[in-house]
């Protein structure tokens, strides 16, 4: 068995998300300690007492995701579980690099929370939106984006074959979606966002942001990590500064990065976060390929213990 870890961005989140984890586990309890001591917050109460309207903030979001996948990274690891590589979307490129030892968990949480604040306070002022297209080639997509009219939108998230999401201001996002249904797109979902993520509008974001992460003390990957920016493997000599500043304002290329994962080998892959979208990502590249894999995703106690149990 060949193991691979993936890890969640935004949109999935919700408020009470991995609480039940937290109180039968001392060890998650042990990653939110040190996540609060790092950042003097107090990361619990974000996640399980907040409104869902608050959580949604990207500057909330973002640490509150990463705290609940450490705290599950933990146990695996405390079960001896380990994996062959690593990849998450967007944000959870971060989770991805500290379970390859690459960032600590303290300056892990630091760079998230000044990740999610510069993103959601340096957007330019407007009305911005994110929308997944489901069931259209990506080339439609783009085309799609091309034919609006109205403001700014394109596409940045290729997610799987069939799914791509398209990011910009609210009014050419909803024009969008009106094309990509002419086009043949079996189904639109606006998403829970706030920002043009993954565009140029967050230029300014993404300086301030490298500016922080070359204050980080980037350590040797313990396992290889995937990168959103082109799907292929962190290099010991990359400029990690660079590129994950890069990160903020360029598509997030997860379909090939679980391509990759495929190529290395991995047939058993593990989601952990909230939510069980990228397993239904894994589910729709492994079609494509025409490979079979096991897919697990922990988010609960329920699905860890499942989890822990199939693994063992």
């Amino acid at each position: 068995m060949k193991i691979g870890y993936i890890f969640p961005g935004q949109g999935t989140q919700v408020v009470g998300m991995g609480k039940d984890i937290y109180e039968k586990y001392e060890e998650a309890k042990n990653v939110y300690k040190i996540i609060d001591g790092a950042l003097n917050e107090n990361i619990e109460k974000l996640t399980y007492e907040s409104e869902q309207e608050e959580l949604n903030k990207t500057e909330n979001t973002q640490i509150a995701i990463y705290a609940m996948s450490m705290a599950i990274l933990k146990i695996l690891n405390n079960n001896g579980i380990k994996p062959e590589v690593t990849a998450g979307l967007s944000l959870g490129e971060y989770s991805a690099l500290t379970a390859a030892g690459v960032i600590s968990l303290e300056d892990g949480a630091k760079i998230v929370r000044t990740r999610g604040k510069l993103m959601q306070n340096l957007a330019p002022e407007g009305n911005w939106s994110m929308a997944a297209i489901i069931g259209l080639e990506d080339e439609k997509v783009e085309e799609a984006c091309m034919k609006v009219t109205n403001g700014f939108v394109k596409a940045v998230n290729y997610n799987c074959p069939g799914q791509v999401v398209v990011s910009g201001e609210k009014e050419a996002v909803v024009e969008a979606m009106e094309n990509v249904k002419e086009l043949g797109a079996k189904r639109v979902i606006e998403l829970k966002t706030s920002g043009p993520f993954h565009t140029e509008k967050l230029q300014k974001a993404s300086a301030e942001l490298k500016k922080e992460l070359e204050k980080i003390d980037f350590k040797n990957f313990e396992i290889p990590v995937i990168k959103n920016l082109n799907g292929e493997k962190y290099e010991e000599a990359d400029d990690m500064a660079d590129i994950l500043a890069k990160h903020v304002v360029n598509p997030v290329k997860f379909g090939k990065s679980i391509e990759k994962m495929i190529e290395m080998g991995i047939d058993t892959f593990i989601e952990i976060g909230p939510g069980k979208t990228l397993s239904g990502f894994v589910k729709k590249v492994c079609k494509k390929l025409d490979k079979e894999v096991n897919v697990f995703n922990i988010e609960n106690i329920e699905t860890l213990e499942t989890t822990l149990q199939a693994l063992k």
